[in-house]
């Protein structure tokens, strides 16, 4: 209970002469409080009521309550409602609250609000809300601060609309815990209203909606700071969020420590991960340090991964338990993740089920994929399920590439389910396997938009098979007349060079034959090298080509020999011809054999010519 909690309300009444008696700061000094508490006393010795009431209040403050007593009493008794108020006071901190309850009630009815609140939060804790609520809302419409709040308390625990009123009231008049919970409800009408929008309920468009909850969200960040500024510290936790959200990372920063300074773990924890972003990894690692000791399971797991990329897996091991201990599931699912890594294999799956039985998507995801491997595709089925409902798109698209490898037309229909939802969350290797289902019914349109998207979601595959799709559209191109400037380059050769640039072989060939059209030589062998160099026989075949017409044919026959060893019937023939023309008979013709097995027909055919006169020279 506030000591002279109505000090405001008497001086209204201009009771006293002199309310700066009243007011005067706790921490003066010892000396004037004496020479006060004397002449106070000497004053109600004397029969001055008001001097009773006044050193009554100023006995108990200091905790006599002995002392108080019988000053506080008198002066009860000659009608003073502070003293009938600060006697309740009294009375409850002896352990008698009925008694207490029966000052306080007379103090309320003379018209003390702090009495009044006293008194409501005293039925409040018998359970008998309508008195409460009536005694508070007396408290309340006196400007009672404690009164505002209590009352807005109450009425938000009983879901009545009328708590935001009475909150605001409290806030308004600084109350940082009224203003906390303001900004909180202020928040979660923000996100309710996020929630509704995009569902067209009332048939308010999404846009509309967000214009009506954006002011919702600036009015709930302004009593967070005046909160967080009058030191409630998970104000200033969310302050910090929100400006970290904005961009705003020094003063999102500074919120942060004066949170976790005040003993707010979340808070700590936050200020760590800013700090490890900006490349402190030490400084992180105290502040999650503080954290993790005061209980928090993401600072402990932040702790672990901090280990564990250090190669300290034991401390990592260690800090991961922590977290469990903590009660964050994530702990279970990083300790299967550290198992994994050093195959243990065993203890990683007992770790996923852990956490997967925990509810942890991520970990059943993780499981299924372990039992997968181990070829326990029936056990990862329902792993996968489970953790693709609840929202995992990784899982969703295993599931449609578990589906598709059973090679049945439900298979392959079920697969094709699970990739469109994948696909829809924005999973882009899902959306190039729609796209390829897509093909294969001859949808092209749809196939292009999901090629598109997965394309954009850097798929490499999907930007080679985008090209391919729009360059077979493209019309043929008319041979250029002299002085024709050289046309733009189109969009499918801007798809085939971004997939080229991501080391796709086919699209670094193609882009490479695009070049060497236009007389780029230098940018044709490039790409050529690329892609020959990652192992494309393609890509080999045609940097030889390009060397031998610039004249460097024994580094042409490398390339050519790489190109044949991996299957290329041409360049098997190329090197037969080679050869040949060198004198080497017996060499040309095991080449030409070669291109005779590879083929394809066309090549096989001239291979088996070439070899056949080779074989009459030989035997000549």
């Amino acid at each position: 209970m506030d000591v002279m909690g109505d000090k405001a309300t008497l001086w209204k009444t201009g009771r006293f002469g002199q309310p700066a008696d009243i007011s005067q700061p706790l921490d003066r000094d010892e000396a004037g409080e004496a020479v006060e508490e004397a002449r106070r006393r000497l004053a109600a010795e004397a029969g001055d009521v008001e001097a009773m009431s006044v050193l009554g209040a100023m006995l108990l403050r200091r905790g006599d309550l002995d002392g108080a007593e019988p000053h506080l009493r008198a002066a009860t008794a000659a009608g003073d409602r502070a003293a009938a108020n600060n006697l309740g006071v009294l009375l409850h901190q002896r352990g008698y609250p009925d008694e207490a309850a029966g000052w306080w009630r007379i103090a309320a009815v003379a018209g003390s609000a702090a009495a009044a609140h006293a008194l409501g939060r005293h039925h409040r804790e018998r359970g008998d809300e309508p008195a409460a609520e009536y005694w508070l809302r007396q408290a309340a419409e006196q400007d009672h601060v404690l009164g505002a709040y209590a009352l807005a308390d109450l009425l938000e625990h009983r879901g009545d609309p009328g708590a935001e009123h009475w909150m605001r009231a409290a806030a308004e008049r600084g109350h940082r815990e009224a203003a906390y919970r303001l900004a909180r409800a202020l928040d979660r009408a923000n996100l309710d209203a996020e929630d509704r929008a995009p569902h067209g309920a009332t048939g308010t468009p999404a846009a509309d909606a967000d214009d009506a909850a954006g002011p919702s969200a600036g009015e709930a960040e302004q009593w967070y700071r005046q909160a967080a500024a009058r030191g409630h510290r998970r104000a200033a936790l969310h302050l910090g969020a929100i400006l970290e959200r904005r961009g705003e990372l020094k003063e999102a920063g500074r919120w942060y420590l004066t949170s976790a300074k005040d003993g707010e773990a979340r808070a700590a924890c936050a200020l760590g991960f800013l700090l490890r972003d900006a490349g402190d990894d030490e400084s992180a690692a105290v502040w999650w340090l503080r954290a993790a000791q005061d209980g928090d399971g993401n600072a402990a797991n932040a702790l672990g991964a901090l280990h564990a990329e250090r190669g300290e897996t034991q401390t990592a091991e260690r800090w991961y338990r922590a977290a469990m201990d903590a009660g964050d599931v994530n702990g279970a699912y990083n300790l299967g993740l550290l198992c994994a890594e050093q195959g243990r294999t065993a203890q990683a799956e007992q770790w996923y089920r852990r956490a997967a039985y925990a509810g942890h998507r991520e970990a059943s995801n993780a499981l299924a994929i372990l039992l997968l491997q181990v070829g326990d595709a029936s056990g990862a089925e329902p792993w996968f399920s489970k953790a693709a409902e609840a929202g995992s798109v990784d899982a969703a698209f295993n599931l449609g590439i578990l589906h598709a490898g059973r090679d049945t037309e439900k298979g392959a229909q079920a697969a094709l389910v699970w990739y469109e939802r994948a696909a829809a969350a924005g999973h882009a290797e899902a959306a190039l396997q729609v796209a390829i289902a897509r093909l294969q019914e001859g949808d092209e349109q749809a196939a292009e938009r999901h090629l598109r998207q997965a394309a954009g979601g850097g798929s490499a595959e999907a930007a080679y098979r985008l090209a391919a799709l729009l360059d077979a559209r493209r019309p043929p191109q008319a041979a250029h007349e002299l002085g024709e400037p050289a046309r733009e380059r189109s969009e499918c050769e801007e798809w085939y060079e971004r997939a080229a640039s991501q080391g796709h072989r086919r699209a670094q060939v193609r882009v490479g034959m695009l070049a060497a059209a236009r007389g780029d030589v230098a940018e044709a062998a490039r790409w050529y090298r690329q892609a020959a160099e990652a192992g494309s026989r393609n890509g080999a075949f045609n940097l030889g080509l390009l060397l031998a017409r610039e004249g460097s044919e024994p580094e042409a026959a490398l390339w050519w020999t790489r190109a044949a060893d991996a299957g290329h019937g041409r360049a098997a023939l190329r090197l037969a011809l080679v050869y040949a023309r060198r004198g080497e008979l017996a060499e040309g013709q095991r080449w030409a054999d070669r291109a005779v097995t590879l083929g394809p027909a066309e090549v096989a055919e001239r291979a088996r010519r070439l070899r056949d006169a080779l074989r009459q020279e030989l035997s000549a």
